[in-house]
């Protein structure tokens, strides 16, 4: 929005809204004498059909007092309108009415009578408002496009070399093999690595090599003909065929049955499968990328990764770093991560105070980005005003445990179902793991779901 000129071909419009016509006329003739074009309306409900005749309005002066709809109810009625102004008048004017008006979504307030300066300030003041809003704006895209890789982000110098690795080798059908803590991006990158390639048109199929049971894992990756085992109705292309002339994750790769390794090394020697039961090999064009939170190099000397594997998947190795050891791109992180959550949730948050970045800054994070994620999702849902207060995040990144965390004085109860679910479901997954020294398949008989479902949710609560 650019402040308007006498002269201007096209001059920015603003809607006048009072039931006295003399203080319309003067109006009218303020805002031209300003640049500016005058539309007019009596009262509050005219004032909406003119909005909505009037896209091109995002100014409005309206008075309190009108017949039909008054001031405080027209902003009620036009609460939410994005890139829309208004500006309340009255000669009635208290401390109270203006703090009301402001509540309720009012961006200035000036009393009657007014001068013609006092007109000029405050919408100039709005103009200016908006313009640097949206400079900022452009600065912020400007710079994500520098900072983000396809959702990985950050600014930190560790950030930047695991981009700019990855740019580089985007291009080459080379294997890629990415660690790094749970939470951490891998999966993003891996993404990201697939879209700046030459195969970015053709398929990005992820497998999590932990997720799936072992004697399911082979048929899941080399497929099997009709009648091969029992159960194999019909035939079934493997994901190596299904990513032919794309792009295969094999995520967490360091949990893959060490028999079943020596069939992928072959395929990534020879380019060709063979499924299960089938007499043939099937040649595939496929960029095997995989990841990995295990150390695979204690791996190869336990036992329990093949070297050879090792030596073919590492060609190039990208280690993602922690996010303690990039805090500096927690501010960055922690705003675009608000961003989404009010997006996706419908939430009217849209920045976090000081205190609250404090505490972020502070948190060690143990589960990475993911488990930022999730705090800030959470922090969205229950904090009462446009930006997320230290109140509103967990008590583990207050540092103190969920039943000795003190309530804010302006806090209130979060009765919310989906927060209250969440966290009951998380602190009862850390007691099955605590109560069975950490083994997966009994924490989930005794949470009565399935392993698969239990290794989703210790990598979305963080608890790995």
């Amino acid at each position: 929005m650019s402040a308007p000129t006498p002269d201007s071909p096209a001059r920015q419009p603003v809607l006048v809204v009072d039931d006295e016509e003399s203080l319309r006329h003067l109006l009218r003739v303020i805002l031209e004498r300003l640049g500016y074009e005058a539309v007019e309306a009596a009262d509050g409900e005219a004032a909406l059909a003119v909005l909505d005749a009037r896209p091109d309005v995002h100014l409005v002066l309206c008075d309190i007092r009108m017949p039909r709809m008054d001031g405080l109810d027209f902003l009620r009625a036009v609460a939410g309108r994005p890139g829309l102004h208004v500006v309340m008048m009255s000669a009635y004017g208290t401390t109270d009415t203006a703090v009301k008006a402001m509540g309720l979504g009012a961006d200035d307030y000036v009393s009657k009578p007014f001068r013609a300066d006092e007109i000029r300030i405050v919408l100039d003041r709005i103009i200016e408002r908006d313009r640097l809003a949206d400079e900022n704006r452009r600065l912020r895209e400007s710079m994500r496009r520098r900072w983000d890789l396809e959702g990985f982000i950050g600014r930190s110098e560790a950030a930047r070399e695991v981009m700019d690795l990855v740019r580089r080798v985007a291009a080459y059908p080379s294997t890629v093999l990415f660690t790094g803590e749970s939470g951490t991006g891998k999966d993003l990158l891996a993404r990201a690595l697939h879209a700046l390639s030459p195969r970015r048109d053709g398929p990005f199929v992820p497998v999590n090599c932990a997720a799936i049971p072992a004697n399911l894992l082979e048929s899941e990756l080399f497929g099997h003909e009709r009648g091969a085992f029992t159960g194999a109705h019909r035939a079934r292309a493997g994901l190596f065929e299904q990513a032919d002339g794309g792009t295969l994750l094999l995520d967490e790769i360091g949990d893959m049955p060490v028999g079943l390794q020596t069939r992928l090394l072959r395929v990534l020697e020879d380019g060709r499968v063979r499924r299960i039961g089938g007499e043939k090999d099937i040649a595939v064009d496929v960029r095997v990328v995989a990841a990995t939170a295990r150390d695979l190099d204690r791996a190869v000397r336990e036992g329990g990764f093949r070297e050879d594997l090792l030596y073919r998947l590492n060609v190039v190795h990208v280690r993602i770093p922690p996010l303690r050891e990039r805090a500096e791109d927690i501010p960055l992180l922690a705003e675009e991560l608000v961003g989404q959550a009010a997006a996706r949730l419908g939430r009217p948050v849209h920045g976090i105070e000081p205190a609250a970045m404090e505490a972020l800054l502070s948190y060690p994070w143990p589960g990475n980005v993911r488990q930022l994620e999730n705090a800030l999702e959470r922090a969205v849902l229950v904090t009462p005003g446009p930006l997320v207060r230290r109140a509103d995040l967990p008590p583990e990144v207050l540092g103190s445990p969920a039943g000795d965390a003190e309530p804010a004085e302006d806090a209130e109860e979060v009765l919310s179902i989906k927060v209250r679910t969440a966290e009951l479901e998380r602190e009862l997954i850390a007691k099955a793991l605590a109560r069975t020294g950490g083994n997966r398949t009994r924490a989930a008989r005794l949470l009565e779901i399935s392993t698969k479902a239990l290794a989703y949710k210790i990598r979305g609560y963080g608890l790995e």
